[in-house]
C-alpha cells in the first residue's frame, strides 16, 4: 500500500514539475530548425539587467513564459555547443552599481543594460568598440536594426557618432495615446496622426471637467511629472526647436548652453498651462492607474506605453478596449520624441572577444527578439519585426517613432541634464501644478548660469 501511494505521489510530482517547467505551448525556437553553427570554444560571462531566467507566469496576463535558461538550452547551446555561458541576472534596482563593479573588476564580458549607463561607461573607457568585429563578420547585418537607434543613439554610438559600441535590443515605448470614448463624450475631434503641442493642449483643455455624458470628473491630459529623464520635456524641446545645448558629449567642457532662449520659454509656457490639466498626483507619477482600462478618466496621455490595454487584450481578448485607445506619434517635428534604448555591450577587457561577439550577435538577433516579444512583450529594435501581432498597434507605433528618433544633448547621456536640468524641470512642473510657477525667464536664466558654471568647473 505504501509503495502504491509513493508511486502515485511520485507520478503526480513528476507530472506537476513537467507542467511547471515543461512546455508552455510555445515553440521556444520560433519554428526554426536549430543546427550547429560553430565548434568555437570559450567561456563568456553575461550580466543581464532584469531578464527572467526561469519559466514562470506573466503577472499581468496570467500566460506562461519561457525563461532564458530554457531558451538558451534549446537554441544557443545547440548552435555553439562548446561555448560555455555564465549568466548573471541583476535586478534593475541596483544594476548600475553592480554592473559598474563587474566592469571595473573584469568579471563580465557581455552586458545588457540601460542606455544611459552604457553611454557613461563608454565615455569612461570601460567598453569595447565593435566596428572591427562588425566589419569582418559577413554574417552580421547591421541594417536589420532601426536606423534611428542603431546609428543615432547615445546608447549605441560614441558621443561623436564615429564608433559603434552597442547593439540595440529593446526599446522603451513612449507615445501619445488618447481615449476615443472620452473624445466622443465631449464632442471633440480626435487627435491627428501627428499632433503637436498646441493641438494637444487645446483639445485637452476642452475635456477637463465634468463629463457631459457621465457626469464624472475627467482630466484632459496626463504625463509623469517626476520623470527621471524628463522624456515629455525632451519631446517638447524638439517640437518648439529649443536645442538647449550645442556641442558634443565627447567634449562636454565646451558645450554651449542655450537654456534661456525664446524657444525654451515656449516649452515652459506650455508646461505651465498643461500642468493645470492632469490629476494632482501626476507630479508624483500617480493618478493614471486606470488609463488604458475601462474606468479611465484621462483623455490624452503623453509618453504612454499601451501596456495595460494590451495586457487586457492578451488575457481577456477585450477587442472593445483595444479599439478604444489609439496611439499617435510623439510631439517632435517628425513625430519623434525621446526613445529609450537598451543595448548589449562588450567589456573593454573581455576575456574571449570572438566568443563574446557570437553571444552578442545571438542575444540581439531576430530570433531572440522574437522570443522576448512573445514571452515578455519587449519592444524590438528591428526594421522588420514581422512577429509583432497585428493587434499590437502600440509596439508598431513605438517602432515608427524610433525609426525617426535621434539623440540630442537634452538627453540622459548628458550628465548635467540628468543631475540638474531634469530635476529643475520637474520642480517647475510641480510648482506650476500648485499655481505657483516661478517667473519663466528668471528660472531659465538661473538654469543657464548653473550650466555655464558646471562646464567651467570641469577639469
Amino acid at each position: 500500500m505504501k509503495k502504491t501511494v509513493l508511486l502515485i505521489l511520485s507520478f503526480v510530482l513528476v507530472f506537476t514539475m513537467a507542467a511547471c517547467t515543461g512546455s508552455s505551448g510555445k515553440d521556444v525556437t520560433g519554428g526554426v530548425q536549430i543546427e550547429k553553427v560553430s565548434d568555437m570554444q570559450g567561456t563568456v560571462r553575461v550580466a543581464l539587467a532584469g531578464w527572467q531566467l526561469e519559466n514562470g507566469i506573466d503577472a499581468l496576463t496570467g500566460n506562461p513564459t519561457i525563461g532564458l535558461n530554457e531558451y538558451l538550452d534549446k537554441t544557443f547551446k545547440k548552435m555553439y555547443p562548446n561555448i560555455k555561458l555564465e549568466v548573471y541576472q541583476i535586478p534593475w534596482e541596483n544594476v548600475k552599481a553592480k554592473q559598474t563593479a563587474m566592469l571595473l573588476s573584469g568579471d563580465a564580458d557581455v552586458l545588457y543594460t540601460g542606455g544611459a549607463f552604457a553611454s557613461q561607461w563608454y565615455q569612461e573607457g570601460l567598453l569595447r568598440d565593435l566596428d572591427d568585429l562588425i566589419e569582418k563578420d559577413t554574417s552580421f547585418d547591421p541594417s536589420i536594426y532601426l536606423e534611428g537607434i542603431m546609428n543615432n543613439s547615445y546608447s549605441t554610438k560614441s558621443p561623436d557618432g564615429s564608433k559603434q559600441f552597442g547593439i540595440p535590443v529593446a526599446l522603451g515605448r513612449r507615445m501619445t495615446i488618447y481615449d476615443k470614448k472620452l473624445f466622443e463624450d465631449w464632442g471633440v475631434d480626435t487627435l491627428t496622426a501627428q499632433p503637436g503641442p498646441e493641438e494637444i493642449l487645446d483639445k485637452a483643455k476642452k475635456m477637463t471637467g465634468k463629463n457631459p455624458k457621465t457626469g464624472e470628473d475627467n482630466f484632459g491630459l496626463y504625463w509623469s511629472g517626476n520623470s527621471l529623464n524628463g522624456s515629455t520635456f525632451v519631446a517638447l524641446t524638439l517640437a518648439f526647436g529649443a536645442k538647449g545645448a550645442e556641442g558634443s558629449l565627447k567634449d562636454i567642457k565646451n558645450i554651449k548652453w542655450h537654456l534661456n532662449t525664446p524657444e525654451m520659454v515656449k516649452v515652459l509656457e506650455w508646461l505651465k498651462e498643461a500642468a493645470k490639466l492632469p490629476p494632482a498626483g501626476f507630479v508624483n507619477a500617480q493618478g493614471a492607474e486606470n488609463f488604458g482600462l475601462e474606468k479611465n478618466n484621462i483623455a490624452i496621455a503623453l509618453d504612454s506605453t499601451g501596456g495595460s490595454t494590451m495586457s487586457e487584450y492578451r488575457s481577456k481578448q477585450n477587442k472593445e478596449l483595444l479599439d478604444r485607445f489609439e496611439p499617435v506619434l510623439n510631439l517632435g517635428p517628425k513625430g519623434e520624441g525621446w526613445v529609450a534604448v537598451d543595448p548589449f555591450i562588450m567589456a573593454k577587457n573581455a576575456k574571449d572577444v570572438d566568443a563574446s561577439w557570437e553571444v552578442m550577435k545571438f542575444l540581439t538577433s531576430y530570433m531572440t527578439q522574437k522570443y522576448m516579444y512573445e514571452n515578455f512583450s519587449n519592444t524590438p529594435t528591428l526594421k522588420n519585426a514581422d512577429f509583432v501581432t497585428p493587434e499590437d498597434k502600440f509596439v508598431k507605433k513605438a517602432l515608427e517613432i524610433a525609426e525617426v528618433g535621434h539623440s540630442e544633448l537634452m538627453d540622459e547621456a548628458n550628465p548635467f541634464y540628468m543631475s540638474d536640468i531634469a530635476p529643475a524641470i520637474n520642480g517647475f512642473i510641480s510648482q506650476a501644478a500648485s499655481g505657483h510657477a516661478p517667473d519663466i525667464q528668471k528660472f531659465l536664466d538661473d538654469l543657464q548660469a548653473r550650466a555655464e558654471k558646471w562646464s567651467a568647473n570641469l577639469k
